[in-house]
C-alpha cells in the first residue's frame, strides 16, 4: 500500500512538472462540438464589425480638415489643430463647458446615482412577501423598457411651467418657470440626474439582487441570534458580500462616464441651457449636424477621439484602484 501511494505521489509530481501544452485539434473539436453557438454568434460579429470597428477609420477625421464633398482620405491633414480648436472658445460651440457639464453630471451619476440601485436592493431583499417584493421589482424596472423619448416627455410636462414638480417648489418659495429653462446650476444637472434614476435605478438593482440572494443565510441566522438588528446585518454582512460585485459595477460605470446624456440630455435642453446642459456627446452631435451653425467633422471627430482615449483610461484606472483597494478587479 506504501509503495502505490509512493507511487502516485512521484507521478503527480511529474504531472506537475510537465508543461501543458496546447492542443492543435481543440479548436476544431469545439467548433465541430459547438457548432451552432458559433452559427448564433455571427450575426453578433458582424454587428461589432460593422458598427463599431469598421466606423473606427474616421478617426483619421480627427487629424484633417474635413470637406464634406471630398473623399475621407483626400481631405488636408492639418495634425492637431481640431484638438487645438477644440480647447478654445473661438471653436463653434464651447467644449471646455461641456466637458465640465460631462464631469460634473458624470460624478453625480457614480455617487448618488450609483448608490439608489443598491439601496433598492437591500430594501426589495429586505421584503418577506413573494407578491410585494415582485410587484415592487415590476414596478421599478418599468422604465427602462419605455423610450427614453417617453421618459423625457413626461419629465418635461412635470417640470413645466404649471408641472407638477414645479408647482410643488413654488410651495416652498421657488419662483421661475420651467426647471429646464433655468440656466442657473445646478438646475438641470439634478433634473437630469432624478430622470437617470428614475429609469435605470430598477433595472440597474437586479445585479445586486441576484448577489444578495447567493449570501449564506446562516451568517443572517448567526448575527440575528447575537442582537444585530436588520440595519446591522445589512451593513456588517450584506455589504461587505456584494462587494466585489459594487466594484466591479463600479469599474464599468466610471469607464462609461463620459458617454453619459446623449440621449436624454439631446431631448431635455434646448440652446437657453446650453452653458450648464451641454455634455460631450451632445456638443459632438451639434458639431456633426450643424446645428446652430456649420457643420464642423473634424471638430467632432477629434471630440469623439478624446472621450474615447480618456474613458479607456479611467476604465484602467479605475480597474487598477480596486485591485488595490478591494483585491478584486474587472480584468
Amino acid at each position: 500500500m506504501t509503495e502505490i501511494v509512493t507511487e502516485c505521489s512521484q507521478a503527480a509530481k511529474r504531472a506537475e512538472k510537465t508543461p501543458c501544452l496546447p492542443n492543435k485539434e481543440s479548436w476544431k473539436r469545439d467548433f465541430k462540438k459547438n457548432w451552432v453557438m458559433y452559427l448564433i454568434f455571427i450575426p453578433c460579429a458582424i454587428y461589432l464589425i460593422v458598427f463599431h470597428y469598421v466606423p473606427m477609420i474616421g478617426v483619421v477625421m480627427s487629424f484633417q480638415e474635413v470637406n464634406a464633398t471630398a473623399q475621407m482620405f483626400g481631405d488636408k491633414w492639418v495634425g492637431f489643430d481640431n484638438f487645438v480648436r477644440m480647447f478654445t472658445t473661438s471653436a463653434n460651440g464651447n467644449f471646455l463647458l461641456a466637458l465640465r457639464n460631462t464631469f460634473i453630471m458624470a460624478f453625480m451619476n457614480i455617487t448618488i446615482g450609483f448608490l439608489f440601485p443598491i439601496v433598492l436592493a437591500l430594501l426589495v431583499s429586505e421584503v418577506k412577501n413573494k407578491y410585494v417584493k415582485r410587484t415592487v421589482q415590476t414596478v421599478t424596472y418599468m422604465p427602462y423598457f419605455i423610450s427614453a423619448v417617453i421618459i423625457c416627455s413626461l419629465v418635461r410636462e412635470f417640470v413645466d411651467t404649471d408641472g407638477a414638480v414645479t408647482a410643488l417648489l413654488k410651495a416652498f418659495g421657488y419662483q421661475g418657470g420651467s426647471l429646464l429653462e433655468n440656466e442657473k446650476p445646478p438646475v438641470f444637472w439634478l433634473v437630469y440626474l432624478f430622470t437617470d434614476i428614475w429609469q435605470n435605478a430598477g433595472y440597474a438593482s437586479i445585479v445586486f439582487v441576484a448577489a444578495i440572494a447567493n449570501v449564506d443565510k446562516d451568517l443572517y441566522e448567526a448575527a440575528a441570534m447575537d442582537g444585530a438588528n436588520r440595519l446591522r446585518r445589512a451593513w456588517s454582512i450584506t455589504l461587505p458580500s456584494i462587494l466585489p460585485i459594487v466594484v466591479m459595477m463600479f469599474t464599468i460605470k466610471v469607464g462609461t462616464m463620459l458617454g453619459i446624456g446623449f440621449d436624454k440630455v439631446i431631448l431635455l435642453y434646448n440652446p437657453g441651457v446650453y452653458d450648464t446642459a451641454d455634455c460631450l456627446y451632445s456638443y459632438t452631435y451639434r458639431m456633426t449636424t450643424g446645428e446652430g451653425g456649420y457643420a464642423d467633422f473634424g471638430l467632432s471627430a477629434a471630440s469623439g477621439l478624446f472621450q474615447s482615449v480618456v474613458s479607456v483610461v479611467l476604465l484602467f484606472v479605475s480597474n487598477m484602484l480596486s485591485r488595490m483597494v478591494a483585491k478584486t478587479s474587472l480584468f
